[in-house]
């Protein structure tokens, strides 16, 4: 099975000292249950929805041959939040219509899972990432598309906003990102994902 991983910064695991984000850590976890992956971490720091409508099709196209069990899982949302020049850097419902346009493209050829933006005190986005994740929610809901929302299991742990502000107060550090991992390894998403 091949897997690609498209996001930003969260999803490459940007501040986690050991390298290996969440997306190395469930990696690993479902290969010591006995999957057979090869994982493409595909996550670019500060992407936006936009960049990422922009690059996924070709990335995914020059990792996924026909012949494979290939799947596509994505997380973004939180660039989109933050401020850039007094306003969000992508409109609440320009986020909505590129995860729309990329969902369904990704979905008509792949299996699908959606991941998200984790809570992320800086720059707006806190107050904007609750309605974001649940606009994403219902348009996976609409999709059949299994979606996990961070913002609302991370926002009150008290370790999550400690590795923020122990880093850059943007990214976590491994602790925070065995955190996202923990969530996404107890999510029947996923788990029920992986034959």
């Amino acid at each position: 099975m091949r897997i690609c991983f498209f996001g930003d910064s969260y999803v490459n695991g940007t501040g986690d000292p050991t390298g290996l984000g969440w997306v190395g850590r469930v990696s690993a976890a479902a290969r010591r249950r006995g999957h057979d992956l090869t994982t493409y971490n595909l996550g670019i720091r500060r992407e936006t929805s936009a960049d990422i409508a922009a690059r996924w099709q070709e990335e995914a196209a020059r990792r996924l041959p026909q012949e494979f069990d290939c799947r596509l899982v994505f997380s973004f949302g939180g660039n989109d939040c933050t401020d850039e020049n007094g306003a969000p850097r992508v409109a609440a419902e320009r986020s909505l219509a590129n995860a729309r346009a990329i969902l369904g493209a990704a979905q008509a050829r792949w299996p699908v899972l959606m991941l998200g933006p984790p809570p992320l005190p800086l720059g707006g986005a806190e107050a904007r990432i609750p309605a974001l994740s649940r606009a994403f929610a219902a348009l996976s809901a609409e999709l059949a598309i299994p979606y996990l929302d961070l913002e609302t299991p991370l926002s009150p742990i008290a370790l999550w906003r400690i590795e923020l502000a122990a880093g850059d107060g943007a990214h976590p550090g491994a602790a925070g990102y065995a955190l996202i991992a923990d969530l996404v390894e107890g999510w029947p998403g996923w788990r029920d994902w992986l034959p």
